[in-house]
């Protein structure tokens, strides 16, 4: 497997797309050991893809894409401002808040982190905001979507390591409103020192809340519908992908009124090639996947890492470490892809809650897309504001040292990832 591992980062270092660096790579496998069939290899591409639970990724996807064009966002951009209007930075206020609000409708941060770049970037600009400020501040509160349910990221998990997607949901609330509550208040400190002032005086009144609300309550009901119809078994959670379709449908033609038939086809279009990239990941997975369990590599990496600490905090921080350097090189969905099987054999035997340990790898692997040289929102961000990579990753420093601290709350205070679950689904 050593020979696999080598042969995928010299085809990244090369330039290969990282799907069929997988696949190449995995192949490279069968090759090497002519005890296998090959045909295996073809099957494991298509078993990797009919997972019932990955349906759920495409139906979520659709619906994030449905919901981007029905009027949803720009009524969750309208509430934002509403409640943060009075605070300083209140652009990046909104970006924190519309973040959260997002998680319930895109489940993706790289989605997240573009949308919110076009929608706010030209006014944070006009504003007077630095443009690598505002990528920075837009890219960074997009990992919130990591937590925040629908999470693509916790669905793959889940999928994989074989962890209740419902329990994960669940889960995430609670960590994504701190991440939400820190970079509020790095944003606070940090727009104050540029004197980044408030656009309104005084807080909206109760009145104006209730009316931004109520706007948006098709939005704000939607992850809340989720949990409660997985928690009482009315729809599986792929099925509540599809339930969110639907959901998406009916609010963008009958109730807001603005899914018309150009919308409709234009977000087919997305999604279709929104799916082609996830899938192409996940099928190619399949060939990897089936070397590491092949040679063992979980069970040697769980008796390795247990060989040096059997003291959950340290075997947590040591992981949390590998996967930031991961996270840096190597694409978010990949990444769950191939290390949730050899790191779950390893916090299972140290005692650690699979969920909460869900939790924190997928909010430290996509704080990835925000940090060179492989930053997909990095890139993103910069491209979209007009500045500079190295001036965007340079603003957001203190952005994610704020995500880092919510990541130790979590570590070290298990019941803030595991209340809700807890009171949801039983212990």
């Amino acid at each position: 497997m050593g020979v696999v591992v080598v042969v995928f980062f010299l085809l990244l270092l090369f330039g290969m797309p990282v799907a069929f660096a997988i696949g190449v790579s995995g192949t490279v496998f069968f090759l090497l050991a002519p005890d296998i069939p090959f045909s295996i290899a073809v099957q494991k591409v298509v078993s990797s893809s009919q997972s019932f639970t990955l349906l759920a990724i495409p139906l979520f996807v659709f619906a994030g894409n449905l919901m981007n064009n029905t009027g949803i966002t720009s009524r969750l951009v309208r509430l934002s401002n509403v409640l943060t209007g009075h605070m300083y930075g209140n652009l990046g206020q909104v970006s924190c808040v519309l973040s959260t609000l997002m998680g319930g409708v895109s489940g993706s941060a790289n989605a997240d982190a573009a949308m919110e770049s076009r929608v706010l970037g030209p006014a944070m600009t006009k504003r007077g905001y630095a443009k690598g400020y505002s990528a920075a501040v837009n890219g960074i509160t997009s990992l919130i979507t990591a937590t925040i349910p629908p999470s693509m990221g916790l669905i793959i998990y889940g999928s994989v390591g074989e962890v209740s997607i419902g329990r994960l949901f669940a889960g995430g609330f609670v960590p994504g409103f701190l991440m939400m509550i820190a970079l509020m208040v790095t944003v606070r400190f940090t727009a104050k020192k540029r004197g980044y002032l408030p656009e309104r005086e005084s807080r909206a009144s109760a009145g104006e809340i209730v009316r931004a609300a109520a706007s948006s309550v098709w939005a704000l009901l939607f992850p809340v519908i989720l949990i409660v119809g997985i928690r009482f078994g009315v729809f599986t959670p792929s099925e509540s992908g599809a339930f969110a379709c639907v959901y998406a449908i009916i609010v963008g033609v009958f109730i807001y009124r603005e899914l018309t038939w150009k919308r409709f086809l234009q977000t087919l279009r997305d999604t279709s090639r929104d799916i082609g990239i996830i899938m192409i990941l996940v099928a190619l997975s399949g060939i990897f996947g089936y070397g590491i369990v092949y040679d063992s590599v979980p069970q040697a990496m769980a008796g390795f890492l247990i060989e040096i600490t059997s003291n959950p905090y340290v075997l947590l921080l040591i992981i949390i470490l590998l996967l930031l350097v991961c996270g840096m090189f190597i694409e978010t969905t990949v990444i769950a892809l191939l290390l949730t099987p050899i790191l779950m054999p390893v916090i299972t035997k140290a005692g650690i809650d699979p969920v909460q340990f869900g939790l924190i790898m997928m909010t430290i692997v996509t704080m990835g897309i925000m940090t060179p040289p492989v930053g997909i929102a990095l890139y993103t961000t910069s491209t979209i504001m007009g500045c500079k990579p190295e001036e965007t990753a340079k603003e957001a420093i203190p952005f994610i040292c704020a995500v880092v601290v919510v990541i130790f709350l979590c570590v070290f205070f298990k019941e803030l990832v595991l209340f809700i679950p807890n009171l949801i689904f039983g212990v």
